[in-house]
């Protein structure tokens, strides 16, 4: 009975994680300074082709979870001793599927409650300062839980997973993570650029976001972790 109960508070954590980190990414783009990197690919193109934001984010989920399996497989077949394991993690990157539609549903109940800011610096700066910590606070807590990663998190993940192929020392989780940031911008600045929309979601929340979400994760998980492990897990990882 105590391990089913621990196991209910797990999931009362990931899915509470998941609907403040949808809360935080929100709030970014209702700020108007410029989306989190890894939302500035299709809050980039929804606003060109006047798609909802929310199911261009599910799109690009779903690309992720499709990249996340073609790494993993590659890395599961290059090494026999994980080959065997190769089943097990093509189902848990298929699981991200279903989080990215819960997710992303997440995304239209905010953007439909939320206004957007305008023309009111100080309180767009409020706003941002606000989705940043919301962003490494539902981030944190969803990951943390380690159950299905948010599929911008997995393809992090599978990119350092890969980096490892035979033998080889590899990446960090966190410099993947800057890598992928740094693509992701890029990617949004040539769409803006041979579309004539420069710097569509791009700004000080871009940068911001870059910097900061990083940081209150770290802040986050120092405070909060070990406490949240003892409430949601019959034994703590070391």
């Amino acid at each position: 009975m105590k391990s089913r109960n621990k196991l209910i508070i797990r999931w009362v954590f990931y899915l509470l994680g998941l609907l403040i980190l949808a809360l935080g990414i929100m709030l970014n783009t209702k700020a108007n300074l410029g989306v989190s990197p890894i939302i500035s690919v299709p809050y980039s193109i929804s606003h060109i082709i006047g798609f909802n934001f929310a199911n261009m984010t599910m799109i690009v989920y779903f690309i992720f979870v499709l990249i996340e399996m073609i790494m993993h497989t590659v890395w599961y077949l290059t090494d026999r001793k994980e080959a065997k394991y190769i089943g097990m993690y093509i189902i848990r990157d298929a699981l991200q599927i279903p989080v990215s539609i819960v997710f992303t549903r997440f995304l239209n109940v905010f953007s439909a409650l939320i206004p957007s800011v305008h023309n009111n610096i100080v309180l767009q700066i409020i706003v941002l300062l606000l989705a940043v910590l919301l962003t490494g606070i539902g981030a944190a807590m969803s990951l943390n839980m380690r159950i299905i990663p948010n599929p911008g998190d997995g393809i992090v993940q599978a990119i350092s997973d890969t980096t490892r192929l035979k033998g080889r020392t590899g990446k960090g989780v966190g410099f993947c993570k800057n890598c992928f940031d740094i693509f992701n911008v890029c990617t949004t600045f040539l769409i803006g650029l041979f579309t004539g929309h420069i710097l569509l979601g791009l700004g000080l929340g871009t940068i911001l976001s870059m910097i900061g979400v990083g940081r209150v994760i770290a802040v986050f998980n120092k405070l909060f972790k070990e406490r949240m492990e003892a409430v949601a897990f019959d034994y703590v990882e070391a």
